[in-house]
């Protein structure tokens, strides 16, 4: 039996879509590509926007009209988010939601036998444990993804998450610890957390994200281990102290940011001013070299005028983020937002995002710019044609060199020369 994935969103749901293709292949079946004829598709679904959503049901649709005697399946964060327009979608002859990513194969199982269509939906519960998936490696990379926690607890306004995640709850590090050295063992050389509200780690517990940083860092053959995406008003002094201490510790920091306008941001229900954000980026630089700090930034949110644009703009402008994901703002039903309209045009936003990108694409063309002429270390992952890989720096810059030998796995030391449309050539 073969079966695909396809899948959308975040590292996590990368990462979850790594675990259960692990339970698939260990039950016999062979992992094809999406693009390639299956017995079944699986379409690991995000809810973030409403263009998610449209892409859901536009591949739900594309796999069963591509093989209508396959099985195909809808799983992910939309039929948790919204079940009844998971349901709707005829095509899909399993649905099932991310809270029972581990129940795939008796799912599976169940349609096989019954012959009639399978939907479980279990929503999540307010003290809901972490389920405790693994994986031993990750489609063959050397650098993998690893979840070590889910939900979140913070209700932006505009967010559908808490409803499609639940609540914050965290891997043990005995588990996470056990989990790095399958991996490490498997050519797993560097390892990226990931989590819904990433630093939420430990949340309730006895321990914290610098934690599972230390428990990362102490295995062997791990040589590098970095953050996903975090919430800048979790970062302590205390941590960046612990994770400053750590030399495999990779100084990248993705800050989810949003806006620089406070009076968006309280709109928003973010947690933090723009000065308290900016004081932790000088906070972060002061104390790793070379820190890389990158983030998002949503345009025309609820209640966003033009000067409160213009805010936001002159704040990204200063902090000069390495690289800054721009998007107009996308309603979300059921959200607090959702309830009090969406009062900026779409044309408007559109303005706002391509003037907010090309000013990020100035900065971040300077910052890659200056890196001509300097050493630095990367870690090559990929080959790109014959003789010429890629990699990464600590700080995530994207690099590419000629050579003769093959470099995949290996970590080394080279010279920026160039610079090529978003990444830097090296010798």
């Amino acid at each position: 039996m073969k079966a695909a994935f396809y899948t959308l969103g975040c590292k996590v749901n990368q990462y979850e879509t790594e675990y259960m293709s692990e339970l698939l292949k260990n039950a016999g079946f062979e992992i094809v590509s999406p693009h390639q004829e299956a017995d079944y598709y699986i379409v690991n679904s995000c809810t973030v926007t409403a263009t998610a959503d449209q892409k859901t049901r536009q591949n739900i649709r594309k796999f069963k009209r591509k093989n209508p005697n396959s099985v195909v399946i809808l799983t992910g964060c939309m039929p948790q988010a919204f079940p009844q327009e998971a349901k709707a979608l005829k095509e899909a002859d399993i649905i099932f939601s991310n809270k029972n990513d581990g129940d795939i194969l008796n799912l599976i199982n169940e349609y096989n036998t019954n012959k009639r269509r399978v939907v479980n939906i279990d929503p999540h519960k307010t003290g809901d444990e972490f389920w405790n998936c693994s994986i031993t490696d990750f489609n063959d990379r050397i650098r993998a993804f690893v979840k070590i926690e889910d939900g979140c607890d913070r209700f932006c306004s505009y967010c559908i998450i808490p409803m499609s995640r639940g609540r914050v709850r965290s891997k043990e590090l005995t588990d996470l610890k056990k989990e790095i050295i399958s991996l490490a063992n498997n050519g797993i050389k560097e390892i990226v957390l990931v989590g819904i509200n990433l630093s939420a780690y430990g949340k309730n517990k006895d321990f914290d994200i610098a934690d599972a940083v230390d428990i990362c860092c102490s295995i062997d053959g791990i040589e590098r281990v970095r953050l996903g995406s975090l919430e800048p008003d979790h970062i302590t002094d205390d941590i960046i102290e612990r994770l400053s201490a750590n030399k495999k510790f990779c100084p990248q920091f993705h800050l989810s940011l949003q806006s620089g306008c406070n009076k968006t941001l309280k709109n928003m229900n973010r947690h933090y001013t723009a000065e308290e954000y900016k004081a932790l980026c000088e906070k972060l630089r002061e104390t790793f070299d070379d820190a890389s700090i990158t983030t998002d930034v949503m345009v025309g949110f609820h209640q966003e005028t033009k000067s409160d644009f213009i805010e936001s703009l002159e704040f990204v402008k200063s902090i000069k983020f390495e690289k800054v994901h721009v998007f107009p703002y996308s309603e979300r039903k059921g959200t607090v937002a959702s309830k009090k309209g969406d009062d900026v045009p779409r044309q408007e936003k559109e303005r706002r995002a391509s003037v907010m990108i090309k000013e990020a694409e100035k900065i971040r063309r300077r910052y890659l710019t200056e890196l001509i002429g300097k050493n630095t270390e990367v870690l090559f992952e990929s080959q790109i044609d014959n003789n010429t890989y890629q990699g990464y720096t600590k700080s995530y810059l994207p690099v590419r060199i000629k050579s003769s030998a093959n470099l995949i796995g290996k970590t080394v030391n080279v010279k920026i020369i160039d610079v090529f449309e978003d990444y830097c050539i090296a010798e």
